[in-house]
């Protein structure tokens, strides 16, 4: 793994010197040796051709490479901490569990131009979580049917809508229209109310065609443009980032494939570094006891690690978005989980589907948040909250 991904290959070649490979070899720091397993977790055709079966030894390698071998090159980056060591023959499973950087090369990248703090002084909310939703439907609104939506969803109390990932420049609401039509309504009630809403448009698609599109959101007025990053790759968000000074969204959608499997693909920590390195604002964590399959220890080490410096002395935390299933009744499990209302709380289904309407829902959430930062058991607190009780029997009963 250390030779294969920097100075070395499988025998060593013309030009090799002790020098070079002195400047150049990752170093192999610490290994801790797991228990063996019987079946490996993939096929190996190279360990079938040597003839090489278990037990197979697992263990958890902690590798260090030279920074002047990459350079502020983050898809270098990525294609030497996870690139082909993953196909490597005499490998049977891998994980990347983390990527640490020190300050100094952190410094090589931007850090978020707004964070928490900036969408706090954004949304003009300066206490509390973040109060979201996602535009349901998903797809098929028109530019004006999803203007009307955003213009109840703003009167109900919101302080962050955003779009799903599915939903970028469909025939039926090209995303030129449907910026135009949404900011007139985000402006509108601005005026009557004093209080802007932050909307998250999608913008994925090719580079220029993203930066595009995030002229057109600035233009109007918009503060905020999301991607998903996995199809949009290191290069293209790089690139969106040096292009807009508006909040940039990171979608995750994908990263379960590369992380469902304990022993393969990559863990969050690992994954939210390099997004991170690339300028993103806030990053999806899913949400506790949601719809998804991470567990809830998975959401909160993932929050978490939004919320922590990526080297020492640095202040460049994200903004920890949950969502996936969330309603008044998460609240309580998320306050408790990660001890701070630093996030986004975004809530779809259990917000627009509330039997008391769209503000109710907003209502309950809030109430449900009131209760989590005040030690009140929901229950106690809905006796006085009527949205709050409702969303507690219609939704209780499906969770």
């Amino acid at each position: 793994m250390a030779g294969e991904q920097s100075s070395g290959t499988f025998v060593r070649v013309a030009g090799e010197s002790d020098a070079l490979r002195a400047r150049s070899r990752a170093t192999i720091v610490a290994v801790t040796e797991d228990e063996s397993v019987a079946t490996p977790s993939l096929r190996s055709a190279w360990l079938e051709r040597q003839r090489i079966g278990g037990p197979y030894r697992r263990a958890r390698v902690t590798l260090s490479f030279p920074a002047a071998n990459i350079g502020a090159n983050l898809p270098t980056l990525a294609a030497t901490v996870a690139g082909n060591l993953y196909d490597l023959g005499e490998t049977t499973g891998l994980r990347l569990l983390d990527v640490r950087v020190p300050a100094s090369y952190r410094r090589s990248f931007p850090t978020p131009p707004h964070g928490v703090a900036g969408t706090r002084k954004l949304t003009g909310v300066q206490r509390g979580p973040m109060i979201g939703t996602i535009i349901k439907p998903n797809v098929g609104l028109t530019a004006q049917e999803t203007a009307k939506l955003v213009r109840s969803l703003c009167e109900a109390g919101v302080d962050f809508i955003k779009d799903d990932e599915i939903s970028v420049n469909p025939l039926h609401a090209p995303i030129q229209d449907r910026v135009r039509a949404v900011m007139a309504e985000v402006r509108a009630y601005r005026e009557r109310s004093g209080r802007n809403v932050m909307i998250a448009f999608n913008i994925t698609d090719e580079v220029d065609a993203m930066r595009r599109h995030a002229e057109v959101v600035e233009r109007e007025g918009g503060s905020c443009v999301m991607a998903s990053v996995n199809w949009c790759g290191f290069s293209g968000i790089e690139t969106l980032r040096r292009a807009t000074p508006l909040v940039l969204h990171a979608h995750r959608n994908g990263y379960g494939m590369m992380s469902r499997d304990p022993a393969l693909g990559m863990s969050f920590g690992a994954y939210q570094t390099l997004w991170r390195l690339a300028g993103v604002d806030h990053m999806h964590v899913h949400g506790l006891a949601g719809k998804f399959a991470q567990t809830d220890d998975e959401v909160i080490a993932s929050a978490r690690a939004c919320a922590a410096p990526l080297a020492p002395g640095l202040s460049d935390a994200v903004l920890p978005a949950f969502s996936s299933g969330q309603w008044a009744g998460t609240a309580p499990l998320t306050f408790d989980a990660i001890q701070s209302d630093d996030l986004l709380f975004m809530s779809g289904g259990g917000m627009l589907g509330h039997p008391g309407g769209v503000a109710a829902g907003v209502a309950s959430v809030r109430q449900a948040w009131d209760a989590a930062r005040s030690g009140t058991p929901l229950h106690e607190y809905a006796k006085h909250a009527p949205e709050l009780a409702a969303a507690l029997d219609f939704f209780g009963a499906r969770a």
